[in-house]
């Protein structure tokens, strides 16, 4: 048997996603951690005991868009 070529080595895993530097990004993964099925801006909101108000649940929307733009978490809508 003759080697003709090497394979090509495989392409390196990409790195892991890198958690945003903040307490609440952290508080957010607890509730999902802790979570049995998909959880909406609002019931974050409840669950990290955040006044449900239009500004918390906005606040908290964003910050679940941006995990999930991290690949952190999935967007199922």
């Amino acid at each position: 048997m003759t080697l003709l070529a090497l394979p090509d080595p495989q392409s390196p895993a990409p790195p892991d996603p890198k958690l945003p530097n903040h307490p609440a990004y952290q508080q957010i993964m607890a509730v999902f951690a802790a979570a049995d099925a998909p959880l909406r801006a609002r019931q974050v909101c409840e669950a990290m005991d955040l006044e449900i108000a239009p500004n918390n649940i906005n606040n908290t929307r964003l910050k679940l868009k941006r995990l999930a733009e991290r690949r952190i978490l999935v967007e199922t809508e």
